[in-house]
């Protein structure tokens, strides 16, 4: 049976212990500060269970007798396979911009990252091979929405995690029996895991000698004992109105920090326990990393036309798109927005077989991210630029409109040859929550750093660069000429 967005709102009432603003959140599909982003998550499954969705959105698994899944947990076999998975993954991003920077496809991406590598888990433990195996096909079969946590804490950077202050500042096992590990400590950030049914708990940042009780993996739902959601400031909840905060009410996907309150995770839950190596491995020696971040390129892709959109509106709006250095800085957005969608394709076009599985090119993936990564913020600065005062001369809510005398102001104040005042001071407060909106910040901050630091994913460009074909061709024009040679030549007489 296909997921419709009823039955994912009724799995979220499960007495999950969501903190905010100092109380326990209690039914978070009706709080105030989750429940229309909830709502926009369900719109997703409705999507999907659509009958004329269907084909775009789900394919047959093989060995379930005919059922579908979701494309997202589809592992493609074939070039045409991971297009058609993209497709999908594009038609799903479209309707929520790509301002859900963690919707279902993403963790699901990783994970299933992770089970096309399982070789590496059968060398390094058969039965945490077989625990990801079964995880990877109980989330697909359910359809279950996944976030993760996979950064520690920032606390003492400097410091080990083992090193800080506080053994347990850091999510790590304080036990295990034969029942499996107990787990103790915080966990960073928990992006749309308020209204998630899942969360995968690893670590992606190098951990050293000394580490070890930090290094695991392992995935449990949101609503296990032990296991605190702390909620950051919700946007939703001061986005009382759609038409003054578009985005921000309907598709603030929250981050929360986690902490285990000596959670107790089943041996069929864990998937790495307490090796350095096999937590760096699950994600670099597998195709996960790869196929993570290639779901966030597409989700990125969708969100560059979106705000392209925005500008050119912008420009129309305002009456300046026949000026000659708009339509300069509108062809810099558009070849800007050209060169994501390029990336993307072009890591489809260059990949590769995987054992059984054929996925994205690794460096171009890691390229995309290194570029889009410094471009986020760039054109953020040029929508401002484009928008001047247009972004804040706007009223102060809808309820502006409900006052007569204040509704002909506006019709006198806010005036533009394409639109009347309503639909120019509507478009611009859709603008406002893109570029400059608090939720827009977060965005910003977002988008430049859920890669990891610059220097973290310039490390992966160089990583995965062929350095080899480009220094081939420096020793071939060296081994052109030669020095003695080159004697002779400047010195006949004396030769």
């Amino acid at each position: 049976m296909i997921k419709t967005g009823a039955t994912h709102i009724e799995m979220l009432k499960d007495g999950r212990q969501v903190y905010i603003n100092g109380l326990l959140a209690g039914d978070i599909t009706a709080h105030t500060a989750f429940r229309q982003t909830v709502r926009s998550i369900g719109m997703l499954y409705d999507f999907q269970s659509s009958i004329d969705n269907l084909e775009l959105m789900t394919f047959e698994v093989p060995e379930a007798g005919g059922e579908r899944a979701n494309r997202i947990w589809q592992l493609p076999h074939s070039y045409a396979d991971l297009v058609e998975r993209r497709k999908a993954l594009e038609a799903w991003t479209e309707l929520h911009g790509g301002f859900l920077g963690r919707a279902p496809d993403h963790v699901a991406s990783c994970i299933s990252g992770m089970y096309m590598g399982i070789e590496v888990f059968r060398a390094y433990d058969a039965a945490r091979a077989a625990a990801l195996a079964d995880y990877y096909r109980y989330a697909r079969d359910n359809e279950l929405y996944l976030t993760y946590v996979i950064i520690n804490p920032q606390a003492d950077r400097s410091k080990a995690a083992s090193e800080q202050q506080d053994p347990f500042l850091t999510a790590g096992v304080v036990d295990q029996d034969s029942d499996g590990l107990t787990i103790r400590g915080a966990k960073m950030l928990a992006t749309g895991g308020v209204m998630a049914n899942e969360v995968l708990v690893t670590c992606i940042q190098p951990l050293r000698e000394g580490d070890e009780r930090y290094a695991v993996s392992f995935a449990v739902p949101m609503n296990i004992k032990g296991l605190k959601i702390l909620s950051r400031k919700s946007y939703e909840e001061s986005a009382t109105s759609v038409f003054d905060n578009p985005l921000a009410s309907r598709f603030d996907e929250n981050d929360a920090v986690l902490y285990f309150d000596d959670v107790k995770v089943p041996w069929d839950r864990v998937f790495v326990n307490q090796d350095i190596a096999m937590t760096l491995n699950q994600f670099h020696a597998t195709p996960a990393h790869v196929y993570q971040n290639y779901q966030a390129q597409i989700r990125l892709m969708v969100k560059m036309r979106f705000l392209v959109g925005i500008a050119k509106r912008i420009a129309e709006t305002n009456g300046v798109i026949n000026f000659p250095q708009v339509k300069e800085t509108l062809g810099t957005l558009a070849a800007h927005n050209t060169m994501v969608d390029a990336l993307v394709h072009s890591m489809e076009v260059k990949g590769r077989m995987h054992g059984a599985y054929f996925i994205p090119d690794a460096h171009t993936l890691y390229s995309a991210q290194v570029l889009t990564q410094q471009l986020y913020a760039q054109v953020m600065v040029t929508l401002r630029e484009l928008a001047g005062g247009g972004l804040i001369m706007l009223p102060s809510s809808v309820s502006d409109f409900a006052n007569g005398e204040l509704r002909d102001l506006i019709g006198k104040t806010q005036q533009s040859s394409v639109a009347s005042s309503e639909g120019r001071v509507k478009f611009f407060k859709l603008a406002w929550d893109a570029v400059g909106s608090e939720f827009a910040s977060r965005h910003t901050q977002y988008e430049m750093f859920y890669g990891g630091a610059a220097f973290v994913t310039k490390g992966h460009s160089f990583r995965t660069f062929d350095w080899d074909r480009c220094t081939q061709l420096v020793d071939q024009m060296l081994d052109s000429y030669a020095l003695e040679d080159e004697i002779v030549k400047a010195n006949p007489v004396a030769a």
